[in-house]
């Protein structure tokens, strides 16, 4: 008789419409070790895993020069989509700590925030990275690619800048927005 050398305990046995739901494809935030988010969207690919990494392009001063780097919108974070039943391709993937979740259970994240990030990376939005904020004005995007689409709003400088939240993974992205297209929500 043999005796395996290792076993995966799972003490959770899913209901019918868990079982149901974890067949459907729903995006999820993987959560990566430090600076390994490049690496995980790369392997994640090579193993036709959908994934979504939000880069922003960052100009950085050194000595002698000036480099152009496209660094990660949501450090630490990598988006995948995929049927929750089929969570170990990404698990498996070094550098993969785990799905944001609750309780122990991965949690999806609305298409409509993925759909609201993409919009971000256009290049006229200059998207960069930014203190995810609780507080603040609330203001509905009336116009342009992130129309409906609701945020913060923050001024820097003499421009206005909406911050988009990303709630699952309190993380937050700012775009220059023209103050005619936004309203204030009550």
């Amino acid at each position: 008789m043999t005796t395996p050398t290792h076993a995966i305990h799972n003490s959770w046995t899913p209901s019918n419409s868990e079982c149901a739901a974890s067949d459907e494809l729903h995006w999820y935030a993987a959560y990566t070790c430090a600076n390994h988010e490049k690496r995980v969207a790369q392997q994640l690919a090579e193993r036709r895993v959908e994934q979504f990494l939000p880069l922003y392009e960052s100009v950085r001063r050194w000595k002698d020069r000036r480099v152009r780097l496209e660094l990660p919108l949501f450090s630490g974070y990598v988006f995948v989509r995929l049927a929750l039943r089929d969570r170990l391709q990404v698990l498996a993937v070094p550098s993969v700590v785990n799905l944001v979740g609750f309780g122990g259970h991965a949690a999806p994240l609305a298409d409509t925030e993925i759909e609201t990030v993409r919009a971000t990376l256009l290049p006229q939005l200059a998207a960069q990275p930014h203190p995810y904020l609780t507080k603040g004005k609330r203001v509905r995007i009336l116009a342009g690619p992130l129309k409906g689409a609701e945020g913060t709003l923050v001024r820097r400088k003499a421009s206005c800048r909406v911050v988009l939240a990303v709630d699952l993974i309190a993380r937050a992205a700012s775009v220059e927005i023209d103050a005619a297209d936004i309203e204030r929500i009550s």
